[in-house]
């Protein structure tokens, strides 16, 4: 443990936090429409977070600070990067959609989204129970508020509420769970629950009955069936571009605290919630991938589709740990990583399309909508049709080395249940081919209405760029993922030494 270094561990939350409320007070005395100045500052302070962060995990110190209550290691300064990058492009997208509708009368959107920030950071270092879970809470609590910031719309309205009593509830879930590991170990800090765990002394009902509420608290948060109730409806009913800062950034939070909690503090009650995580997995492949092809809806589609997704996540943490060792855990839960952050990257690149298409005239809301886009904007159909491929685990995008790294995880577990379960994921893929892939074909081969063709396609300069790099990173990531992967493999070797 490192003390000397507190202040030095902390230092991308004590920034975020200082420039989140300079940006908020400096907010109130702009008078433009789009808050430009607002905007400019909150992704000037977001690109020096995102460098912060990267030269961090670089340097690859592991700092335990302020009484063991903080972590800084390259793992979680990756994520953090790659959060503050999430959020910088989903505020280039969001912008002019949040203007259209009166959301940025205020500079609400920019100060609620760098708190929801500043809570996954905390997620991201919490090495302590109470930690967590204040950095929990104040990322749901931000993105309540960020769902229903547009107060004259009836479905944001509801969508907010249904998400604050399902929240409330998923947080009980996991405070109950969090608070029975207490009693069993007689400790919140995650280094010493661990090390607790290993005695013969244990209770073992009470330890299991507590990752039970733990991993249901967290399946809520990840969106995982049959703990999913609320994606659709707060997909659907959130403005679009929320939708995307639930969507994106709070991923990696979410991966970050299952590693924080599970890997690190409970990694010998690994045969427990290596179970529950399997079923959860299965349950969210099929109640996924079935639900969204009946879809006409894109946002619920794409909802339905995010919790398949989380179920290929859950499958990578699934094979870390076999007869009661964790030979395969690098493999595992480095896969596992670069399939989150390829996730986000490409969930981006989708939520992208459908913000710069949709304007003051109309929502993009139906799957009718995105009939011959190729007509109208070939770049945005070229964008739009490489994140379905990429979602769908078609090669050379980067979804299909994503894919492939969790199976070929499950593979080498040299368990005959993951061998099921691989080939079982095999073919919820290609269910999950043919509500991609339809998106393709209305893109490519349907002709668009009189309608659609008298609404311009005239994204801002610097969407425009930004969507044009999304989309031909999922490219290169598919091509070339072998930087990407070193980052992740490294990252996760750092955290299990």
């Amino acid at each position: 443990m490192i003390d000397t270094f507190s202040w030095v561990a902390a230092y991308p939350e004590i920034f975020l936090l200082v420039m989140t409320c300079v940006i908020a007070i400096a907010d109130l005395g702009v008078k433009s429409v789009k808050r430009s100045s607002t905007y400019i500052a909150t992704l000037l302070t977001l690109a020096a977070l995102t460098i912060v962060n990267a030269s961090y995990a670089l340097h690859g110190q592991t700092i335990v600070a302020f009484g063991g209550m903080v972590v800084s290691d390259p793992m979680g300064h990756w994520l953090k990067s790659f959060a503050s990058l999430a959020v910088f492009v989903t505020l280039v997208y969001g912008r002019d959609y949040a203007a259209d509708r009166g959301m940025l009368r205020g500079g609400e959107v920019f100060s609620l989204s760098l708190f929801a920030l500043l809570g996954m950071y905390i997620m991201m270092s919490g090495h302590h129970f109470v930690v967590l879970y204040l950095g929990l809470e104040l990322l749901t609590l931000s993105s309540y508020a960020l769902v229903a910031l547009r107060r004259d719309h009836v479905n944001a309205s509801e969508a907010a509420m249904k998400y604050f009593v399902l929240g409330a509830m998923a947080s009980g879930f996991m405070l109950y769970g969090l608070s029975m590991l207490y009693g069993a170990t007689g400790s919140l800090d995650v280094a010493v629950v661990a090390s607790q765990l290993t005695t013969e002394t244990m209770d073992h009902r009470v330890l299991a009955l507590g990752v039970v509420f733990v991993v249901a608290g967290l399946a809520f948060k990840l969106g995982a069936a049959p703990f999913h109730m609320w994606v659709p409806d707060v997909y659907d009913g959130a403005p679009t571009a929320v939708t995307l800062m639930i969507a994106g950034a709070p991923k990696l939070a979410a991966f970050a605290i299952l590693m924080r909690l599970l890997v690190e503090g409970m990694l010998p009650l690994a045969f427990d919630w290596q179970q529950m995580l399997a079923l959860l997995a299965i349950a969210s492949l099929v109640v996924g991938n079935f639900a969204a092809i009946a879809q006409t809806n894109v946002k619920r589609m794409l909802a339905f589709s995010t919790i398949a997704q989380m179920g290929f996540v859950l499958l990578g943490l699934v094979a870390g740990v076999n007869d009661g060792t964790a030979s395969n855990a690098v493999n595992a839960y480095s896969a596992t990583m670069f399939y989150i952050v390829t996730y986000v990257l490409t969930t981006l690149a989708t939520f992208g399309v459908i913000l710069l298409l949709s304007n003051a005239k109309l929502d993009v809301e139906n799957l009718s909508d995105l009939s011959g886009l190729n007509q109208r904007s070939p770049m945005m159909a070229g964008v739009l049709g490489a994140a379905m491929f990429s979602l769908a685990g078609v090669p050379p995008m980067v979804g299909f080395y994503a894919k492939l790294s969790v199976l070929q995880a499950l593979l080498e577990s040299n368990e005959a249940i993951y061998v099921y379960l691989a080939i079982f994921a095999v073919l919820m893929s290609l269910v999950g081919a043919f509500y991609y892939l339809r998106i393709v074909k209305l893109m490519y081969f349907d002709t668009p209405t009189d309608g659609q063709r008298a609404i311009a396609i005239q994204p801002p300069a610097d969407a425009k760029l930004v969507l044009g790099l999304n989309g031909f990173s999922l490219l290169a990531f598919g091509l070339l993922p072998g930087g990407l992967m070193m980052v992740c493999t490294k990252a996760i070797t750092e955290l299990l030494v």
